[in-house]
């Protein structure tokens, strides 16, 4: 019906991509409605399109959109007729159709400083090739434009869902956690480009509060670069943001990734500028109890108790934290002093001091917590353990296992892996005999591919 006649003018009605051949419907149409008796301008006011313009449709000048067609079967009774002689849009005709639908697809979200944001799925095939991979879906997303008002009305739903975060966080690996988490970071700082002055502090602060849980996943995934990298965008967002507070939490935070290596030198040089930046005393308190764990770590049980005292003191006085931003450090162990205090005794190498220390903690912590019930537990096991309590310690060491197989920690890991150790000095045992493969399960990694490490 299309192939003879010249390009008719595109009308504004149209529906894009509607093809047809406007004579034909326009004959049609000027048939129906002399057989119903009514003149042009008659059925122009039914249908509410203008005299002219329906005149060029009848002569074959213009397009008939889908609507005009709809509305004049309707006004002419024409059960459908005049809506067929449309065609519908051909909507394939000039790209290729989409490969069938596979949840396997792999696809790229780019985020871009100023909230911008480019997913791209891409064609499997095209993947390992010579040339680049060729995209199959792609969608850009603009940065929010949103009223001072709706931004004021939105935080408190991304609060909610950082505090989400974390409890997934306590079920569940970096795997699980991380992405959302980055992607809520690029949100934010989207938002921050557009929200008005009185509220962009705001929205920065929570989207560093958002970027130094993502670094926290990254050091529970076992990769250290990318924990310092994360935890130094958190450290710019919350300055943009006017809360410098965060700068100093880095340290404490650099100081944890330098203990888990070893060294303590540099976990105790590392938590005492963090002490000495601090305005708060949680943070100030928090770097005294990281510099407790590099004393103990350099066997020097004096500076040791100095500091743990001194980090006592500070996390009992300090006041807490308005609902505004997100405290920083643990909030799921009940008492993180006494933790930090029998994992400083251990180290000490005095472990029925931090069995008495640590003793029944593990049933104050709630059973949703696994990720802090893993990180204490561990450390009972391995005082149990090392005093000779070797049933407690394994029926606490197959809890930590099975707890670690889903969070998919590696600082506990390292705990684990020390566990082992002490363990098989008993290779006899049957209980120990029972547990060791379990705790192999647990010291097992999810990552795999290429980035693996040894």
């Amino acid at each position: 019906m299309r192939g003879t006649l010249p390009s008719p003018v595109a009308s504004d009605e149209g529906a894009g991509g509607v093809q047809s051949n406007p004579v034909g419907f326009g004959a049609e149409l000027r048939r129906r409605r002399t057989e119903a008796g009514l003149s042009l301008g008659k059925l122009a006011t039914l249908i509410c399109f203008s005299k002219g313009h329906l005149s060029k449709i009848e002569r074959g000048v213009k397009m008939p959109s889908h609507d005009l067609a709809q509305l004049c079967d309707s006004a002419l009774n024409a059960g459908g007729e005049l809506g067929r002689l449309i065609s519908a849009p051909e909507c394939g005709a000039e790209k290729a159709p989409l490969p069938e639908v596979d949840v396997g697809t792999p696809w790229t979200l780019r985020m871009q400083a100023g909230g911008e944001s480019d997913f791209v799925a891409f064609d499997p095939a095209s993947l390992g090739g010579g040339a680049g991979p060729t995209a199959i879906v792609s969608w850009s997303l603009a940065p929010p434009l949103l009223e001072s008002a709706e931004t004021n009305a939105a935080l408190p739903y991304f609060r909610q869902v950082f505090d989400e975060f974390r409890r997934l966080g306590q079920l569940f690996g970096p795997a699980v956690v991380a992405q959302p988490c980055i992607a809520v970071t690029s949100a934010l700082r989207g938002m921050a480009h557009q929200a008005r002055p009185a509220h962009r502090g705001t929205v920065l602060r929570l989207a560093s509060r958002f970027a130094e849980y993502t670094g926290w996943m990254a050091q529970e995934a076992g990769s250290d670069a990318a924990s310092l990298w994360w935890t130094e965008q958190a450290v710019q967002l919350a300055a943009d943001g006017g809360d410098d507070e965060l700068a100093a939490y880095a340290l404490v935070r650099r100081a944890e990734l330098a203990l888990y290596t070893g060294d303590s030198t540099a976990t105790v040089q590392l938590a005492r500028l963090a002490g000495q930046q601090a305005r708060s005393a949680r943070i100030r308190g928090l770097a005294a109890q990281r510099e407790a764990q590099g004393q103990a770590l350099a066997g020097d049980r004096e500076a040791c108790r100095r500091a743990l005292d001194r980090g006592a003191e500070l996390t009992s006085g300090a006041t807490d934290p308005d609902d505004t931003d997100p405290v920083l450090g643990s909030i799921h162990l009940p008492d993180l002093t006494a933790f930090v205090a029998g994992w400083c005794l251990h180290d000490l190498g005095s472990p029925a001091e931090a069995v008495t220390l640590l003793g029944d903690g593990l049933d104050a912590i709630p059973a949703e917590s696994r990720r802090a019930r893993a990180r204490y537990g561990a450390r009972l096991a391995l005082a149990l353990a090392h005093v000779g309590e070797i049933e407690q310690a394994c029926t606490i060491a197959e809890l930590v296992a099975a707890h670690v197989a889903l969070i998919d920690s590696a600082t506990i890991r390292a705990d684990l892996l020390r566990l082992t150790r002490v363990l098989n000095r008993w290779p006899k045992n049957p209980t120990v005999r029972r547990t060791l493969p379990q705790l192999a399960i647990g010291l097992r990694t999810h990552r795999i591919g290429p980035g693996t490490p040894g």
